[in-house]
């Protein structure tokens, strides 16, 4: 550590630090995912056979989620390297859902400039519809060039 000062002290990341995105969840990220991941449950594909199961229409891959939270801890500053994430999911996404991933730093490892953040979805109506933890390490950004903008 240069100067003997963190990471997290030099971005200004301490508990209580937010981060936040949102995204209204699309036929196209549901179908984009399938064909990533491999993951064809036609409850998420088919909605003749969702209408038959207890959700009474396809829903969003749970995962969807997840990434939407791990795309909110790249809102910290610096580089962000995912090294765990756990969820619990308490609510179906479905189409046109407006989903809002926010993390909160919960606790920090200053002498490791790694974060534990507490996490949450939301939909549109204000009900959670995941909640969970993820680790994350802060790395400072690499000398940019002209060939890599830097991060917004």
């Amino acid at each position: 550590m240069a100067n003997d000062i963190s990471l997290l002290d030099k971005f200004g990341v301490d508990i209580g630090y937010k981060t936040s995105v949102a995204k209204t969840i699309t036929e196209a990220d549901i179908a984009n995912f399938a064909g990533v991941s491999g993951d064809f449950n036609p409850v998420h594909i088919n909605e003749e056979y969702a209408k038959k199961t207890f959700f009474g229409t396809r829903i969003a891959h749970g995962v969807i989620a997840l990434g939407l939270l791990s795309a909110a801890g790249t809102q910290l500053p610096g580089v962000t390297i995912l090294l765990s994430m756990s969820g619990k999911f308490l609510k179906p996404v479905h189409i046109g859902d407006t989903i809002t991933a926010v993390g909160e730093v919960a606790a920090v490892r200053k002498d490791k400039d790694i974060v534990t953040i507490k996490t949450k979805c939301t939909n549109q109506k204000g009900e959670t519809v995941v909640e969970g933890e993820t680790v994350m390490k802060l790395f400072e950004e690499p000398e940019l060039t002209k060939h890599y903008p830097k991060k917004q």
